[in-house]
């Protein structure tokens, strides 16, 4: 079975004020504008990112939208898969992105690094990559994978990249979260780059610690976004 990780984010339409998006395979901020985008096979980014969201959301002058990237498996290796119904978040599109202050982007892990679909997505932003649309903007990174070795960070290290080129501002929350960075007596994903969970055979659903962290992420991200836009 493939490694379980779930969970892109998706973009915001900005504003005079910052707007924030989470991005997702299966997360927007106001003032900012904060983008969300994930992509979730089995739903674990996707909780994930709901709670980044809520963290952007909780911070005043921040308005956080949820969005996911489209599937590119067909129906019938989904079913086989066992891989429940997508949600009803919205399908980005990469000409959207443009309209976010800052964004986070999720996925689940395959073999090491960031899943195809949401690998896709991004192989599709060639012309904002060539008008630089995207440079300067923070993004973050959250994921989730199988096991404990299955790639909390090499999945995040290795999508820096395609900020890199386009020229974005990489936000890890480092050991902000404090103590809960520490936790020894219970099973916790994430690490200093993003907030993660695992997803074992896929019944493993998010801790509420790993929620908290996610949370922190979208909360810390987004502070960080409304600044960058206040001062532009």
């Amino acid at each position: 079975m493939l490694e379980q990780d779930t969970d892109y984010w998706q973009p915001v339409r900005s504003r005079a004020f910052p707007f924030f998006t989470v991005l997702f395979y299966t997360l927007n901020i106001k003032l900012p504008i904060l983008s969300y985008r994930y992509y979730s096979m089995y739903g674990h980014v996707e909780k994930l990112a709901e709670q980044i969201k809520k963290g952007a959301s909780s911070l005043e002058g921040v308005e956080a939208k949820l969005w996911q990237v489209a599937e590119t498996l067909p129906e019938e290796v989904l079913t086989k898969m066992s891989a429940p119904p997508k949600s009803d978040v919205p399908i980005i599109t990469p000409s959207e992105l443009a309209e976010a202050d800052g964004f986070v982007f999720g996925f689940p892990t395959r073999f090491g690094m960031m899943a195809a679909q949401f690998k896709a997505f991004l192989d599709a932003t060639g012309g904002l990559w060539r008008t630089q649309q995207l440079a300067g903007k923070p993004a973050g990174i959250f994921y989730s994978t199988g096991s404990q070795g299955g790639g909390q960070e090499t999945t995040a290290l290795t999508a820096i990249t395609q900020l890199v080129h386009h020229g974005m501002i990489f936000v890890p929350i480092g050991y902000t979260f404090g103590a809960g960075m520490f936790e020894m007596e219970q099973v916790k994903g994430g690490s200093p780059y993003g907030a993660g969970t695992f997803a074992g055979d896929g019944s493993r659903q998010p801790t509420e610690l790993e929620l908290e962290q996610a949370f922190h992420q979208g909360k810390y991200i987004a502070a960080i976004t409304k600044k960058l836009k206040e001062a532009a």
